[in-house]
């Protein structure tokens, strides 16, 4: 991916492998804000109209990231706390229906189940240890269970689900099926139809290349007026320009999740991040993270005292490797890479990298010599 590395012309001697949290946006996303930047200094909003061709543009990049069916499936949200809000509080929940959940989730995919328990809303945590986690999930299924909720890869593992085995187990079971996405859209090919989900969220601060402020609310079409609203304006209004007209209704497309002014910057920047991913191709941006991770995987286990806390099958990765070091502290081995530019993240039971498509191998080859050192000091 040699071709692209113009793109991510990042300072000498930074080894950045921390997309899983924030990523660095590509050289384009950039130009691209700073453009529109100027043009508000120099015009305002005198183009507005063409702010909204781009930001159709976005709708389309996201649709097709999803493999939605329709624009109309894909609501330009916040951030995937958000969406998943719109979801826990749109529903008609009654007392005792229950809500399956793993015991992995960031917090972002647990507290708001756990928010519903007013409502009489029971939240089951389900462990995802041992060589089936989706039968785990399954198996926790009763009559009351309502929803699975569930993060297609887990943050602090990397474990990586197969989705569309837990879609067919909840449609068998009619139970709707969430999916927090922002670990894998961007990183692996998805797909809201194969995967048979109700709902879909994500950021795309992170293996989207975008900014922080802007993500994507999947909701499938024949649910979209079965989630109470609890944001209203002008913007979610299905006659949106009409201003004068005293009647409305809540646009009949994902837009109604929508309630006022769009994050145009944000539109901006996401839609040449997502650019650049079309021009690579997700499959391939799949195929290059994994050999990535393949090549991180095989040098951590050459490294003596090294625990990896990642899954080994190459079916069950995704951009994620997490890792320890026997003896020495997660704290000291952070801040030792920390030290030497090696940006990544400490979480659960280790040290976690993420590379994306793009990373040079040589930076994967100095961030390995850092923990090399460290573990022989």
């Amino acid at each position: 991916m040699s071709e692209f590395a113009h793109e991510f012309p990042q300072v000498p001697g930074l080894r950045y492998l921390n997309h899983a949290a924030v990523a660095p946006w590509p050289k384009r996303t950039a130009d691209a804000v700073k453009a529109f930047a100027e043009q508000n200094v120099l015009i305002g909003a005198r183009d507005y109209p063409d702010w909204l061709v781009l930001e159709n543009r976005l709708r389309e990049r996201l649709r097709q990231l999803l493999n939605a069916p329709s624009k109309a499936d894909i609501a330009l949200v916040k951030n995937t706390s958000e969406a998943l809000s719109f979801v826990a509080f749109g529903l008609d929940w009654q007392a005792g229906e229950q809500i399956v959940i793993s015991d992995e989730e960031f917090p972002s995919n647990r507290v708001v189940w756990e928010a519903l328990a007013p409502l009489g809303v029971e939240v089951i945590q389900v462990s995802l240890r041992g060589d089936d986690p989706e039968a785990n999930l399954l198996a926790a299924f009763t009559p009351r269970t309502r929803l699975l909720a569930i993060s297609a890869v887990q943050y602090a593992s990397g474990l990586r689900l197969d989705l569309q085995r837990l879609g067919e187990g909840c449609r068998q079971h009619d139970v709707l099926f969430c999916i927090d996405a922002i670990q894998q859209l961007g990183a692996q090919v998805f797909d809201v139809q194969a995967n048979g989900c109700a709902f879909a969220m994500a950021d795309g601060h992170k293996w989207m290349l975008g900014p922080e402020g802007l993500g994507v609310f999947y909701c499938r079409a024949d649910l979209r007026a079965r989630l109470k609203l609890h944001e209203y304006g002008w913007h979610m209004l299905e006659n949106a320009g009409n201003y004068d007209s005293q009647a409305w209704q809540p646009a009949r497309s994902a837009r109604r999740f929508e309630c006022g002014s769009p994050n145009m910057l944000g539109a901006m920047a996401l839609e040449a991040s997502l650019s650049l991913l079309e021009e690579v191709g997700m499959p391939q941006v799949e195929s290059a993270i994994e050999a990535r991770i393949e090549y991180l995987q095989q040098g951590l286990q050459r490294i003596a005292n090294i625990r990896l806390h990642s899954p080994l099958q190459a079916e069950r990765r995704a951009g994620i490797i997490t890792f320890s070091l026997d003896g020495r502290s997660n704290q000291e081995l952070f801040a030792a890479l920390k030290e030497r530019q090696v940006v990544c993240a400490q979480r659960g039971p280790g040290v976690r990298f993420s590379p994306h498509f793009y990373t040079p191998f040589a930076v994967l080859d100095e961030a390995l010599a850092v923990i090399q050192q460290f573990a022989g000091a």
